[in-house]
């Protein structure tokens, strides 16, 4: 995928620009999935977390079967739960390895 800072989606039936740094969390739900973003904005968008995934900078990152989260936004991660925006998501143990991964290679 080319490097670029955002992408548009579809989303009642008008093509939405969002940035990526904007995004906090993407809730999956059917073949639906819901984009969180900073400014307290939700938008709806048809797509399944499984194609989403594939086409997301590397920023993003499955913690659970219905949570991809944006790493630039969390606030912190303990507990195997992650912190954004003041909510806090659990993180599924087939993703804890890989987080954990990430997480260590941003650290200082």
């Amino acid at each position: 995928m080319e490097q670029r800072g955002f992408a548009f989606i579809k989303s009642d039936k008008k093509f939405i620009k969002l940035f990526f740094d904007n995004i906090t969390i993407i809730k999956g739900s059917g073949n639906y999935v819901e984009i969180y973003t900073t400014f307290n904005k939700r938008f709806i968008y048809y797509k399944s977390m499984k194609d989403l995934i594939k086409s997301l900078p590397n920023e993003f990152m499955r913690v659970h079967n219905s949570y991809i989260v944006n790493l630039i936004n969390v606030e912190y991660y303990e507990d195997n739960q992650i912190s954004i925006n003041d909510l806090k998501i659990t993180v599924a143990k087939t993703y804890r390895d890989c987080l954990i991964r990430a997480l260590n290679k941003r650290m200082l």
